[in-house]
């Protein structure tokens, strides 16, 4: 038997996984950003386990973070036969990706203002 060692999200990390949802971000993106923040490298697997997620979160969230160049992405030699496993590593500061968020938020709050005025500027006129 192998042993292996898994890292667990604390409760801090939690707050971090809510703070980025309330951002507008998804669970499964918040959640998985939260584990590779924390760590050097991790497999899907490793991150299954550590986070609770399911294979497929888990691989939707890489595929989000992916689109947005957050990882990068190598792969490790199987022992023995099989498939190599894709290792993720978090690529982006953790800064930039809140920036990211806070951006869109700016924008969708400008175009939402911006609504608001034609509303208004409409309802003079009436």
């Amino acid at each position: 038997m192998k042993d292996f060692e898994v890292k667990i999200l604390d409760d801090t990390d939690y707050k971090f996984i809510e703070a980025l949802k309330s951002l507008g971000m998804s669970r499964n993106v918040a959640t998985t950003l939260t584990y590779l923040s924390n760590v050097d490298e991790a497999s899907s697997q490793e991150i299954e386990m550590s986070t609770g997620l399911r294979q497929p979160e888990v691989s939707v969230a890489m595929r989000h973070m992916r689109e947005r160049s957050w990882i990068d992405i190598h792969n490790k030699k199987a022992v023995g036969k099989g498939r190599p496993t894709k290792i993720y590593k978090l690529s982006a500061p953790v800064e930039d990706i809140i920036k990211h968020y806070e951006q869109k938020i700016i924008e969708d709050t400008k175009t939402t203002m911006d609504a608001i005025t034609k509303l208004k500027d409409i309802t003079k006129k009436m």
